[in-house]
């Protein structure tokens, strides 16, 4: 982690917000991070931090709150950006891919011609929880013929199972809660 990172208490700028979107979810809020600056900077060189080295000439991110993660770590880190989009939302030919969150189901696509084979490529999200989500894209990643050289995270959730549906490759998480 970044000096900036270790600094700030980065976790006291989630806010937590009960029952959303359905009961027994303790929702994790992150505009209450991006809307503070110095938190906002420091969080995303933190993770750069933590996925320098590993070689990635692209950074895969899904949709929502990961386009807004994804495209600032890729910046950070001087290489380019794959959205992996809502299914629908991207205009040339798509891969889509399904998957289970915590609480329901959905489906995202990425352009077919995203990662070429053999591209080193880290993919983000701005929560692991139960890793339905990132597991999508990666699969979607590898499909294209793209290497998953990591995986990195803002918030982990270490009380859900999220890390274990992602053995055998190189997670790292920034805030754990």
């Amino acid at each position: 982690m970044g000096e900036e990172a270790s600094s700030l208490d980065l976790k006291s700028k989630i806010r937590v917000i009960p029952d959303f979107p359905k009961p027994g979810i303790r929702f994790k809020d992150i505009t209450t991070l991006l809307k503070d600056g110095r938190a906002w900077r420091a969080a995303v060189d933190g993770l750069a931090a933590l996925c320098r080295g590993k070689g990635a000439q692209l950074v895969a991110a899904p949709e929502a709150r990961g386009l807004i993660l994804g495209s600032a770590l890729a910046y950070a880190l001087g290489v380019g950006f794959v959205p992996v989009r809502k299914a629908g939302k991207l205009p040339a030919e798509t891969l889509r891919g399904e998957y289970t969150l915590e609480y329901g189901k959905d489906a995202l696509e990425v352009h077919r011609d995203a990662v070429q084979p053999g591209q080193p490529v880290l993919v983000a999200d701005d929560l692991l929880a139960t890793g339905g989500t990132i597991k999508a894209t990666i699969d979607m990643v590898e499909k294209l013929g793209g290497r998953v050289v990591g995986v990195a995270f803002l918030i982990e959730l270490t009380y859900l199972p999220g890390r274990s549906a992602l053995s055998g490759y190189d997670v790292v998480s920034l805030i754990r809660f």
